[in-house]
């Protein structure tokens, strides 16, 4: 029988994921460390409450509250507390106590991931984060090392399950945006307090540490523009599927030239998460459920597409223990961290300096002479219009007739576009400017 070095891991947190990481490296420790090289001692588990219950049945003497004596003399540490505070602290203390890092906290690594890394850098050490931005789909790792070598130009991701699963109903069965999150939250797959789900916030959190990776810059949180789902209806939903398109909750992170980059070489990035038009035929329109998937294209590998399951206990487990073989690994071979390449520190644009095609839905009075108006709107604007539907919303002769409008553009500047519907909404022959989309894909 092998006799393997032993490694003490430490692990932060027992809920939904951290129950399941426990029971699978306990129950699967022979084979883990067959692929690890050594054997993986789970020697604590700090949690707020030791009585509380779990999803796996676990011993009770694992259970502490201590974090600070757990943490002291692990050679992995594994943090899945999330949230800011003390989970900040604590991945700060085991890296200085000479600990790789693995995490599932994309919060934290949004907000704070310079300071965690450079603190890694400093002792050499390494911070592994495979689960934090989609699940158990593996995209950290390619996007780190296996296309290193190439250059990223962008990246469109389905990054929550959440707002997916509730788009697919709206979708495919014509459902009420606030009927489908009602079954979301019964299901589970949304909290009783929804907003960091449906209005971007988690993923906004994602893109950052995504487009970090991809485009070797550190990406503030506070840089990413974020729009959620909240305000899209069956009507909205009917638009889009006449039009040959799915609304997604996108992820958005592009290379782009910006003739008012200060870098050297004229690139600029940018980052962004909004409800988008797909094109039906696109990879991305046909990831249903509460299923993630991120689509990748680079210059030399082409267009690359991951799917899987982006939340779960069990699924991101998976992914977590993936990380600890990883540090393992990393002990026994010996040798500092492999540090996070952001040096190539290329600016951030706001989203107003952005060019994509959209969808402009209007509801307007039906009388001659409207179109025109709305067409010239457009046009004063620089958007060129490439395709218009009307339909009447209002037919009872007691009312004035109402039309509603669906404009296609031809590719706009974000900051044209913004000021045109503006002006289209004050223009008196617009009643509602009831959506704009971008449309995403093409």
């Amino acid at each position: 029988m092998t006799e393997f070095r032993r490694l003490r891991v430490a692990l932060l947190g027992a809920g939904a994921v951290g129950s399941q990481v426990a029971d699978l490296l306990r129950r699967h420790g022979d084979e883990l460390a067959d692929r690890a090289g050594a054997a993986l001692d789970l020697v604590g588990i700090a949690v707020r409450n030791p009585d509380a219950p779990r999803e796996a049945d676990l011993p009770r003497e694992l259970f502490t509250t201590d974090s600070e004596q757990l943490i002291v003399g692990a050679d992995i540490v594994i943090e899945l507390m999330g949230g800011i505070e003390p989970a900040r602290r604590d991945i700060l203390l085991a890296l200085s106590s000479g600990a790789d890092v693995v995490t599932a906290n994309k919060a934290l690594l949004a907000t704070h991931g310079p300071e965690i890394f450079d603190a890694a850098d400093q002792v050499g050490a390494s911070v592994y984060y495979e689960a934090a931005a989609a699940g158990a789909i593996p995209i950290i790792r390619p996007l780190r090392d296996s296309l290193a070598g190439d250059r990223v130009q962008r990246i469109m991701g389905i990054v929550n399950g959440t707002t997916n699963y509730i788009l697919d109903r709206m979708d495919t069965e014509g459902s009420e945006f606030a009927d489908v999150l009602a079954d979301a939250q019964r299901l589970g797959y949304a909290e009783a307090d929804p907003t960091a789900d449906v209005e971007g916030y988690d993923a906004a959190q994602k893109a950052a540490i995504l487009a970090s990776l991809a485009f070797h810059t550190a990406v503030p949180l506070e840089a990413v523009h974020r729009e959620g789902i909240s305000r899209i209806d069956t009507q909205t939903m009917d638009a889009a599927r006449h039009a040959g398109y799915v609304i997604k909750l996108l992820a958005v992170c592009e290379r782009l030239i910006d003739a008012e980059s200060d870098s050297p070489t004229g690139e600029a990035i940018s980052v962004r998460v909004y409800p988008a038009l797909i094109p039906r035929e696109h990879p991305l329109a046909s990831v249903h459920g509460a299923n993630n998937a991120v689509f990748v294209q680079a210059e030399a590998a082409g267009n690359l597409m991951f799917y899987g399951a982006g939340a779960g206990g069990v699924q991101t487990a998976s992914a977590v223990l993936g990380d600890v073989v990883s540090a393992a690994r990393r002990h026994i071979a010996g040798g500092v961290g492999v540090g996070e390449s952001t040096r190539a520190n290329l600016p951030v644009v706001p989203i107003g300096r952005v060019t994509t095609r959209y969808q402009i839905t209007l509801e307007v009075s039906d009388e001659p002479g409207v179109l025109a108006t709305v067409a010239g709107i457009l046009s004063e604007g620089r958007v060129s219009i490439a395709t218009v539907e009307q339909t009447l919303v209002t037919d009872d002769e007691s009312r004035p007739a109402v039309a509603r409008i669906v404009i296609g553009t031809h590719t706009a500047r974000e900051q044209d576009l913004s000021d045109t519907v503006d002006r289209l909404a004050a223009s008196g022959v617009v009643g509602r400017v009831v959506s704009v989309l971008r449309v995403e894909g093409t």
